[in-house]
């Protein structure tokens, strides 16, 4: 998921790049020693600027920042947007993708300054007049393979790609090692765990039962799930706002499921983990993503539909859908082809084993293939899982951040970047990154699923959004 953030500086990075004049103001000085340093790669630089700006830092922070240095590859500097003696605002490009941030310096008086500041906005729109040229469809299919190659030369790509224009495949590669330890190589049969893509078959199975009268949308869900503790939210929070992440019903990230992470195997066990627990937020306040909303959905699917969550949604959605290759099988089974996953700690690449849930559930940990997740959305473009009227409902924006384009509807993401909308999703923790995109009136879709941490996949997606063909 991308919405706009606001942290402090030591938890992102930039690199001072391009032929912008950077100007020479208290505030710039600062911006332009941070953004050298952390250019640089070096320890010795970072730690020189630590000692003159930011004492505070420890040695975490400082690997943290390295880290994010390889994420990011560096920051062009594009443009100033604004400049004051003591303020700074400054629209930075990540090099090894296209992702445009803003910066925000702040600096006290004195030299050095007595206080510095620092936030950054992830992911905002790119000014029209930056706006990355078009290419043919040829053109970019071409560039896109060649992207995904430079990335897995780099060791920051492993995974896999189908782009497709109109139901015809027009790519369909992968790189890298599904198991590093054995050497067994990615392909496009490669089962990727998917995250929150997961969401996405979740909300098709809640808009099946709504269409043949079994929910309503706009009923609490405590209609359904009748013995649920929290009375108060089980009477007041819809269908609707759990699809749509409005609910105020929390995460399930944290110390409880770190604690718990090996008992999670069904969606009750999630219900009776967290079932007791007050709402973050009135009911439709504001948008708060909410992954313990779809378990309560999944919760809904099993009650009403008599079957398992896992059970409802291999008959409903895979097997119509022509899913043969996924499903969220408990982690202790043996799948040849799953590939296993790699997070980035310390200079290296080591395997998530354990990070995992014990299997997923219905707000995501699942696993799938490009071709199944392109399968998924011909099925549901083609009206043979849900109808196109609940299709479009669920892929309109209920919430939108303009900055950044981002937007959310029934379990879908809905994005409006460059003048092209689309929708799907994306799914990331670490070790796995996987986002779908469905761009309707041009007609193309891309998928890409990847074994390691975001943005492994989602940079790719962007790569080619930017670039694809603007007209059908």
């Amino acid at each position: 998921m991308r919405i706009k953030l606001s942290l402090f500086a030591l938890m992102f990075s930039s690199a001072l790049m391009g032929s912008t004049t950077v100007p020479t103001t208290p505030a710039a000085k600062v911006f332009n020693a941070w953004l050298a340093a952390y250019n640089s790669a070096d320890l010795r630089q970072l730690e020189a600027y630590k000692e003159t700006y930011h004492r505070h830092w420890t040695v975490q922070d400082m690997q943290n920042m390295l880290d994010d240095r390889r994420r990011t590859g560096g920051y062009a500097v594009l443009r100033i947007e604004k400049s004051e003696p003591q303020s700074i605002t400054v629209l930075l490009q990540e090099k090894d993708s296209d992702t445009v941030n803003r910066e925000v310096v702040e600096v006290g008086s004195g030299s050095p300054p007595a206080s510095v500041q620092m936030s950054i906005e992830h992911d905002v729109q790119r000014p029209a007049d930056l706006a990355i040229p078009r290419m043919t469809q040829s053109q970019v299919v071409g560039a896109l393979g060649e992207r995904a190659t430079t990335l897995a030369q780099q060791d920051k790509f492993s995974g896999a790609i189908l782009v497709a224009h109109r139901g015809n495949i027009l790519l369909q590669r992968s790189w890298g090692k599904a198991d590093r330890t054995i050497g067994q190589t990615n392909t496009f049969d490669t089962q990727f765990r998917i995250g929150s893509m997961n969401k996405m078959f979740t909300s098709v199975a809640v808009l099946q039962l709504a269409e043949a009268g079994k929910v309503s949308l706009d009923a609490p869900f405590g209609k359904y799930l009748t013995a649920f503790p929290n009375a108060d939210a089980a009477s007041h929070v819809t269908l609707r706002e759990l699809l749509n992440h409005t609910g105020g019903t929390g995460d399930i990230f944290g110390p409880d499921f770190d604690a718990n992470r090996d008992k999670l195997r069904s969606n009750d066990d999630y219900l009776r983990l967290y079932a007791s627990r007050q709402l973050d937020h009135p009911p439709g306040e504001k948008f708060e993503y909410s992954n313990y909303g779809f378990i309560l959905l999944g919760a809904v699917i099993e009650k009403v539909s008599g079957m398992s969550y896992y059970d409802y949604v291999e008959q409903h959605i895979f097997k119509p859908a022509g899913m043969s290759s996924t499903g969220s099988l408990p982690e202790s089974d043996v799948l040849p082809r799953r590939a296993r996953g790699y997070m980035w700690q310390t200079n290296s690449w080591v395997a998530n084993d354990s990070t995992l849930p014990a299997r997923g559930a219905a707000a995501g940990g699942g696993y799938s293939t490009i071709g199944d997740i392109f399968r998924f959305a011909q099925a549901l473009q083609s009206g043979k899982l849900i109808s196109r009227a609940s299709l479009n409902a669920a892929t309109q924006p209920v919430f939108h951040d303009a900055p950044t384009g981002y937007g959310y509807g029934y379990g879908f993401e809905v994005l409006d970047e460059a003048g092209l909308k689309s929708y799907g999703h994306e799914g990331g923790a670490p070790g796995m990154n996987g986002e779908v995109r469905v761009f309707a009136d041009q007609g193309y879709l891309i998928v890409v699923l990847s074994n390691l941490d975001p943005p492994a996949a989602h940079r790719l997606v962007e790569y080619f959004s930017l670039r694809m063909p603007g007209s059908q």
